[in-house]
């Protein structure tokens, strides 16, 4: 049986070494995604959306398994985040933020598929955040990522490293602030979390 960590396979992308900024090409992949607006800590959607987004990847991941005898990791959940007015995006202001959560789905998985899936879940769960779900290609391109170790709440210095990072090269920033969880946070203290910040830019 072929067994695959995407994490692995994709390093470059996924599993950053150290604390210092590089610049990634990401090329276009495919998604489950949820979209939302809200504090993440009081939204009761944030959770909806992210039990219903893992739910239908890990049926996924079992459908595969069972029809083409290929095993392999879940991808780590991901976010976007980003204000009508970025000028205004402020990490003080949570109830202002938009945002899409995200799980990375591999190239062999297509829309069938994920509306097979959904039919599964939906009949053993009947989660309602599954009808917001959506199955689209999403492509960053060039950016720049960091690797941040501790809690959300202490992101801000890091963040700010990672921009005079993109300024220093005279790069721009653009599109929206994009964090991959590595870490559960049910699971790990937060001072040993591992998140990856990422700016596209141009």
């Amino acid at each position: 049986m072929t067994n695959i960590d995407f994490r692995k396979r994709m390093k470059y992308l996924y599993q950053p070494s150290n604390k210092t900024p590089v610049i990634v090409d990401v090329p276009a992949m495919n998604f489950l995604m949820i979209d939302g607006h809200g504090d993440p800590n009081t939204t009761l959607f944030f959770a909806k959306a992210t039990e219903a987004l893992y739910s239908l990847a890990y049926s996924i991941r079992f459908a595969i398994k069972k029809a083409q005898n290929i095993k392999y990791v879940v991808p780590p959940l991901e976010g976007l985040w980003w204000a009508e007015d970025m000028t205004t995006f402020s990490i003080t202001h949570k109830s202002d933020w938009l945002w899409t959560l995200m799980i990375m789905q591999p190239d062999f998985v297509n829309r069938h598929m994920v509306d097979d899936a959904l039919t599964i879940v939906n009949k053993k769960k009947g989660l309602p955040a599954l009808a917001e779900i959506c199955f689209e290609i999403y492509h960053e391109a060039l950016s720049a990522q960091i690797l941040h170790r501790g809690p959300y709440a202490e992101e801000a210095p890091t963040i700010e490293r990672l921009h005079q990072f993109i300024l220093a090269g005279n790069h721009e920033r653009y599109g929206k602030h994009h964090e991959i969880y590595m870490s559960d946070p049910r699971q790990v203290a937060p001072e040993k979390m591992k998140t990856i910040l990422r700016q596209p830019m141009k």
